[in-house]
């Protein structure tokens, strides 16, 4: 569930929320996602779960999610300090 990718080597490094409208939780996420990625340069993107049956079987019970590089990185709450590493910034 926590496997790690080694580093991208072209491009910046992509982080995705997973969350849903109304989501007190995806709201502290998004604005340590948003912080983090302007300091480091990697760039985000938010995706509904309640848009995708594959994101809902996966995560329901774990959001908000957030992924690194199309790996789960954390969920629920998001460690700027953490986060901020594992972007290597």
């Amino acid at each position: 569930m926590f496997g790690r990718t080694k580093k991208k080597a072209d491009g910046p490094r992509t982080v995705t929320l997973i969350g849903k409208p109304g989501c007190h939780l995806c709201d502290d996420a998004r604005e340590v996602i948003e912080r983090v990625c302007a300091e480091t340069g990697a760039v985000w993107e938010e995706k509904d779960i309640l848009r995708d049956e594959e994101l809902y079987r996966a995560y329901w019970e774990q959001i908000p999610v957030v992924l690194v590089d199309g790996e789960q990185h954390t969920f629920w709450k998001v460690d700027a300090g953490r986060l901020r590493r594992e972007l290597g910034g």
